[in-house]
């Protein structure tokens, strides 16, 4: 497909660039290479708990002190930090961040990212229109296709496409309204383990071509709307059994697999003129044998990502804070390592004081030239010049009302979400229930930590759903471990109902969600499984008799499947992973495309 590439604000003058780097001291120059996370919900005036926080961690009292001591030239936001309690809160926070910084002599702008991946990961909540996660969007992508191939209508890829570009769009629109320039969007990783901890239903699915056309339309919809998009976990994270976040995990992959897979959405995101690439903690033994993550590996960052895919945006590193780039070197080692491997952004480190003095040794004492400083923060300052954010740093209150939550914003994701439902099975035509005088449905399941933006367990906001659709609906979270006597009480207040609704949330790791199910499916009642995270859950339940897949659990995806499971539309979703049998994974159940619709509703075992 040919998606076309991101408008650039204002083009970069590198002479001029160049001009402002000579002028910068050695320390100034080191922190700009910094992207640090700060607490509090003020620039200025956090508060108490969030400035001990930031003491403990940094060793100052606030963000505009950080970037005093510091000359960060970015900042990370997170929920957990509480930089994100609202928009004009949100806005307010980025203004004092970029009023700090732009005091300072020099004056330069501050990228201010956030994870904003939608679906399974989202830091900004509510009002923020949020979007189904990536695994969705590959969903309804498929379906898209398919339905365009049945009617013989061609482009389906383009026109699949389409959710991902106004997911990015949307979004965009929405962060650079609330003063956040730079989103760590989208995941460009193939999902091909059913097993992966960490990426699973981030990843568009398990079709490189696939993925690679979604990320380069979500791409170019984010850096349409001013925001630089980062297309992540090069050299790609699809095929692991282990989380990077607690543990270092190892790539089999050949070097033609890599090739003919994991390259191939990096090398659509390069030419959709992505802004920046996010490396992963992995060891990639085909691609550098030394054993180093790639996040440290020169040969990944410099000789293929620069070299071979002519990579020349700006190169940010996961967050220095996790497991897989800490096993093998201190945290005074990392950032210079990874400035020598050809990363210009040193993400989120365990210590800014620590890592900073390390970069600034490491060029006092000549392991690191200032000359290589300056080749990265070229990188950055062309980025931060082509967001416009030398002219319009600040974020406007007024734009928010205007633009962030609106009608036409959420209208827009709720179609998303309606098209990415998938429905696997549904045996006898269970589905669409219909409400009638006196239904009962119970909604039971699993009860996962909720992401931004979601009002409370899945099985409360599909009751709340169900219930506004015309059934009796009542919630019984059951959790995602559920004891035998939650279990017990479950199967107990299904039998006082017609239907059953069970959520489920990554069965494969952990069996008595299993057990759940099939002591509910032994009371004789009617029970409807919907997975909220991964489509494998299917494999786990031979005997169910009906199955539907959100992806994720959000509000947005999860009030759509209450609407296809009343029938207020059809499900159009279409699997973007194959999907094994759970005894035998040598065999597919569902392939990538499978998925029923109201209109053509059949069965397929395998």
């Amino acid at each position: 497909m040919t998606v076309p590439t991101a408008a650039s604000t204002t083009a970069p003058d590198d002479s001029r660039l160049r001009a402002l780097i000579s002028r910068m001291t050695l320390p100034e120059k080191v922190g700009q290479l910094f992207v640090m996370r700060v607490y509090g919900h003020s620039a200025t005036a956090p508060d108490q708990s969030d400035v001990d926080a930031n003491l403990a961690e940094a060793g100052v009292r606030t963000a505009a002190e950080l970037i005093a001591r510091y000359r960060v030239g970015g900042v990370i936001y997170f929920t957990w930090a509480h930089n994100t309690r609202n928009p004009h809160q949100i806005a307010d926070l980025s203004n004092g961040i970029q009023r700090a910084s732009l005091d300072q002599p020099r004056g330069l702008p501050v990228l201010i990212a956030a994870d904003q991946e939608h679906g399974a990961v989202c830091r900004i909540g509510r009002p923020a229109t949020l979007f189904p996660g990536a695994m969705a969007i590959g969903a309804g992508a498929q379906g898209r296709t398919v339905l365009l191939q049945e009617g013989g209508g061609g482009g389906g890829v383009d026109d699949g496409c389409r959710d991902a570009h106004a997911l990015g769009r949307i979004s965009g629109a929405e962060l650079r309204a609330m003063g956040v320039n730079q989103d760590y969007s989208p995941d460009a990783d193939v999902n091909v383990n059913p097993a992966n901890p960490v990426i699973g239903v981030r990843s568009f699915g398990a079709d490189p071509d696939a993925v690679a056309a979604l990320v380069a339309a979500e791409v170019t919809g984010y850096q349409r709307a001013r925001v630089a998009a980062t297309a992540k976990h090069f050299p790609g994270h699809g095929d692991t059994s282990v989380d990077s976040h607690h543990g270092f995990p190892v790539i089999t992959h050949t070097r033609k697999r890599w090739e003919a897979l994991d390259a191939v959405p990096f090398r659509a995101a390069i030419a959709a003129g992505v802004d920046s690439i996010m490396t992963a903690h992995i060891e990639f033994p085909a691609l550098d044998a030394s054993g180093d993550p790639a996040t440290l590996s020169h040969p990944v960052l410099t000789g293929i990502l620069r070299g071979e895919l002519g990579y020349d945006g700006v190169v940010v590193t996961d967050s220095l804070r996790m497991a897989g780039v800490r096993t093998k070197y201190g945290d005074d080692r990392v950032p210079v390592l990874a400035l020598k491997a050809g990363a210009d952004q040193l993400l989120d480190p365990p210590s800014i004081d620590v890592a900073w003095h390390a970069v600034l040794q490491s060029v006092q004492n000549g392991e690191l030239t200032e000359a290589r400083l300056d080749e990265s923060i070229l990188r950055i300052l062309r980025l931060k010049t082509r967001l416009g954010l030398f002219d319009d740093p600040y974020a406007s209150r007024s734009d928010i009302d205007r633009v962030v939550g609106t009608e036409a914003h959420l209208a827009a994701a709720d179609r998303v979400a309606e098209r990415t439902t998938t429905l696997l099975v549904n045996e006898g035509g269970l589905l669409p229930l219909r409400p009638r005088a006196g239904h009962r449905v119970l909604v039971a399941g699993a009860d996962p930590a909720s992401p931004s933006g979601t009002t409370g367990p899945p099985t409360r906001v599909l009751a709340t759903a169900l219930a506004e659709l015309g059934f009796t609906a009542t919630a019984l979270p059951t959790g995602s471990s559920p004891s035998d006597a939650i279990v017990a009480e479950a199967v107990a207040a299904a039998r006082d109902a017609d239907t059953v609704v069970v959520a489920t949330y990554d069965v494969m790791a952990d069996g008595s969600q299993q057990t759940l199910v099939e002591e509910l499916l032994a009371t004789g009642r009617p029970v409807v499984a919907v997975a909220v995270r991964n489509p494998y859950d299917v494999a786990c339940f031979p005997a169910v008799q009906g199955f539907l897949a959100t992806y994720c659990w959000t509000d947005t995806a999860l009030r759509a499947a209450a609407r296809v499971i009343a029938g207020r539309v059809s499900p159009r979703g279409r699997l973007p992973v194959p999907v094994r049998r759970a005894d035998d994974s040598t065999q597919v159940l569902y392939p990538i495309g499978y998925g029923l619709t109201y209109e053509t509703c059949r069965t397929r075992r395998t």
